[in-house]
């Protein structure tokens, strides 16, 4: 591995706010405060990275908010996300919000929808 003997590792693959809150988990087991309105994005992006390397907790973490998070504006793109990492818990929840009438019709008018195949 040439990360062993570098005096740099570059991550291309993830944004440096995303890997800080990473990295602040793995030492502190918890998460970073973070603004109301960033708290979506980043739970996905920490989701996607807990995944990659192997963070149980944090992945379940990030799950849970993200649950707690479904709403008109956040459920196609949460999904898609669910259904593209396979996550059960995150896409039943999805389809739990959408089963209204109201919610799916609301999402479907959304940004987001276009997300879903």
């Amino acid at each position: 591995m040439r990360e062993k003997t570098a005096a740099n590792v570059q991550i291309d693959d993830m944004e440096a706010k995303v890997f800080k809150a990473l990295l602040h988990f793995i030492y502190t087991d918890s998460l970073l405060e973070m603004e109301e309105e960033d708290i979506s994005v980043m739970a996905q992006h920490l989701l996607v990275a807990a995944d990659r390397y192997n963070l149980e907790r944090l992945k379940l973490l990030c799950e849970e908010k993200l649950c707690s998070l479904i709403n008109t504006s956040t459920a196609a793109t949460t999904l898609a996300l669910a259904e593209q990492h396979g996550w059960g818990t995150l896409n039943k929840s999805c389809f739990m919000f959408l089963a209204s009438l109201g919610n799916l019709k609301a999402v479907m008018a959304s940004e987001g929808f276009q997300h879903l195949d």
